[in-house]
């Protein structure tokens, strides 16, 4: 970060660590803790680390917050790094009920859904959930003065992943037999990120989308009570151990696009099966329709393919 300070580049603010506690954290809100760092090398490892040396300071629903993460981490060990206040990088810490396991797959898909809710409330775009643990935004508008005729006009673009999500169950310590999982989930938004500070390809941008907003104090706290207000409802529904309630499942499956779709899924080992994604299971797991039937996925990257003939949609690492 620039030795002149945070406030050098007034384009891109710092967020307002101590406004952002007044409002989220109880009893004004429904965080446990909320803490708003400089540089780290990642949220998700920070937390973990922190939560394990001092379980009784960092409560459920504890929020760590980078203005400027240089190893951040995805799936199957990817890293990436962020410009400086250029994305919205936090993890959340989730002391899970016990008896809660079985519905953990759960979380990214609802921390997801939250992404999406409040990209299509606040930032006026039709985000869409891309199983298990992205979310996608359709391309700008073509400008007015854009070629008119098929022959001279571009290709239509993909949507673009403008954020990624990873969830961790911590390692046990020494629990009380009553306790349940630890999660940190992480989220890596980009917000006003351009072309060149992009993480991966095909990546996008808030801004470079044309979103209504990249103020990203508006829609940090927006996401952070969105993702209380679905993982409170999780908590409670899980904590029996049966199968979730369709009224916090279905809304996950109505932005999920990759429902219908035709889609090649790169297992973990190197292994992959092609089919049509036709739904989740109560697990949480997609059900791809194969020449051999119908396969759960647990975990694997998905690729959504286009009709014979097109190419694949592009799918980076995540944002």
């Amino acid at each position: 970060m620039s030795s002149a300070g945070p406030w050098a580049d007034l384009a891109r603010p710092p967020l307002r660590g101590a406004a952002l506690r007044s409002a989220l954290v109880r009893p004004a809100g429904p965080l446990g803790r909320l803490e708003v760092e400089a540089v780290l090398d990642s949220t998700s490892t920070a937390l973990a680390e922190r939560a394990r040396a001092e379980p009784g300071a960092w409560p459920d629903l504890s929020v760590l917050v980078a203005e400027h993460q240089v190893q951040g981490r995805g799936r199957r060990g990817r890293s990436f790094t962020t410009a400086p206040r250029a994305a919205l990088t936090a993890s959340v810490l989730l002391r899970a009920p016990a008896g809660s396991a079985p519905s953990l797959p759960w979380l990214p898909l609802l921390t997801g859904l939250a992404v999406v809710e409040v990209l299509r409330r606040r930032a006026g775009l039709q985000a869409v959930l891309k199983w298990p643990n992205d979310v996608l935004v359709p391309p700008p508008p073509r400008p007015a003065s854009a070629p008119a005729s098929a022959a001279d006009a571009p290709a239509a673009s993909a949507p673009a992943k403008v954020c990624g999500v990873l969830a961790e169950v911590l390692p046990p310590g020494a629990p009380a037999p009553d306790e349940g999982p630890v999660v940190v989930v992480g989220i890596g938004l980009n917000v006003d990120a351009r072309a060149d500070e992009l993480p991966a390809a095909g990546a996008t941008s808030l801004r470079l989308a044309g979103a209504a907003t990249t103020d990203r104090d508006v829609l940090l706290r927006a996401l952070l009570r969105r993702l209380a207000e679905h993982w409170q409802r999780w908590g409670a529904a899980a904590a029996g151990g049966g199968p979730l309630p369709s009224g916090l499942t279905d809304p996950v499956r109505e932005v999920c696009s990759t429902l219908g779709e035709r889609v090649r899924v790169e297992l973990p080992g190197g292994a992959a099966c092609e089919g049509v994604a036709e739904s989740l299971d109560a697990s949480g797991a997609l059900v791809v329709r194969t020449a051999d039937g119908p396969r759960a996925v647990t975990a694997g990257d998905v690729v959504h393919l286009r009709p014979a003939g097109g190419a694949p949609a592009p799918d980076g690492g995540r944002g």
